[in-house]
């Protein structure tokens, strides 16, 4: 089945009984046994699993065309769950420009705990052969990153992994698995943050892990999902595979409206640079051309000047919400280096755009009265 059939159809059936062609929202952290004390419905309590997170997670393994997938409370406690699997003493491999919650995570609470970790440029792939250590036992990626939509060649990146005896990791959240397919191309596991364009409407926070194998890094994952208990609630799962159905639609819907939006502001005098990979000039156009089936919803500019004229625009945007995250209906404007404070690589002139579902013209016309007011 192609992946827009799949979006509706997985993880879905009639609920037993009153055959609600909807499933119900399963509420109940607890579950009658039978008199022999075994579990007819074949659930015990909400934190090990729920009927809704059950469905939510058959959806997402098969969209990624994986075998299992595991969801958890938000992105950020995907990411660990993943990182707590291996064991102090390991190392990690993660990009100098990763999302800035993943490195806070690497260069505190999980040094602390003893794993250690090199932050390299991905593009740059005898830096990476050259951080691999004896100890090397995860190399984690993303692509497009975030802010910046530099590209990693995930092909490449596997056969490095595979040389080290590492899993690879990719956080496939700015893609989706309608654009990217990194499972297919090698990696491991697949992170995704379901706040974004899955669930899609900025109402849900939750996060998933999707496994190419039912292998040991599934099996301590599952553990830490299952006994640390950082799981979405039965509501958010059901919201997000309620997101899930428009998914595909919604996802090409961003990416035609953000090739116009790129294409618009990099004719303007008053931007310095649009990073956008659908851009034949852009340096990854190459790679990603070839690992993507479109360039994603997400731009980044540098308006001329400094951090003054960057927020000069934030604010006088109409349409645009200065407001953080992405991938929802709402186009989205955020300066990303007063959000990630000290530590952060995004330039003072950076701003990163969410483009969403509004008409192209309408936001091609708030960004343009924005700039002449600078």
């Amino acid at each position: 089945m192609r992946i827009e059939t799949r979006a509706i159809h997985a993880g879905r059936a009639p609920e037993r009984g009153t055959r609600d062609v909807v499933p119900a929202i399963h509420q109940s952290t607890t579950f009658q046994k039978a008199d022999d004390g075994s579990l007819p419905g074949g659930y015990l309590y909400g934190r090990p699993n729920n009927p809704n997170r059950e469905a939510l997670q058959e959806a997402l393994a098969s969209l990624e065309e994986g075998a299992e997938a595991l969801a958890f409370s938000s992105g950020s406690a995907a990411t660990l769950a993943l990182m707590h699997s291996l064991v102090p003493g390991d190392h990690v491999i993660a990009p100098d420009d990763a999302y800035y919650g993943t490195a806070i995570l690497l260069n505190t609470h999980l040094r602390d705990w003893g794993l250690k970790s090199t932050l390299v440029d991905m593009r740059d792939l005898r830096a990476v052969e050259r951080a691999v250590t004896p100890a090397t036992r995860l190399i984690w990626a993303e692509t497009p990153s975030n802010p910046m939509l530099h590209v990693t060649d995930i092909r490449a990146l596997a056969a490095i992994a595979r040389k080290a005896g590492a899993f690879l990791a990719f956080d496939n959240t700015w893609a989706t698995p309608l654009l990217q397919q990194p499972l297919k191309l090698g990696a491991d596991v697949v992170m995704h943050s379901l706040t974004k364009y899955l669930s899609g409407h900025s109402d849900v926070l939750a996060g998933a892990l999707v496994f190419r194998e039912a292998g040991p890094l599934l099996v301590k994952a599952s553990a830490m999902q299952r006994e640390g208990g950082s799981v979405p609630s039965p509501f958010e799962c059901w919201l997000t595979l309620r997101g899930l159905q428009t998914f595909p639609y919604r996802m090409r819907a961003h990416c035609e409206n953000a090739q116009r939006l790129a294409e618009f502001l990099s004719k303007q005098a008053k931007i310095e640079a649009v990073h956008y990979p659908g851009f034949a000039s852009h340096p990854g156009h190459k790679i990603a051309a070839s690992q993507m089936s479109a360039f994603g919803g997400m731009i980044s500019i540098q308006v001329k000047g400094g951090q003054a004229e960057a927020f000069k625009v934030c604010a006088t945007v109409k349409i645009f919400t200065h407001a953080t995250s992405l991938g929802g209906p709402h186009s989205l404007i955020e300066h990303r280096a007063s959000v990630e404070g000290p530590t952060t690589k995004s330039p003072a002139n950076l701003l990163r755009l969410s483009i969403g579902l509004e008409h192209a013209d309408d936001l091609i016309e708030d960004l343009e009265q924005a700039l002449e007011k600078l």
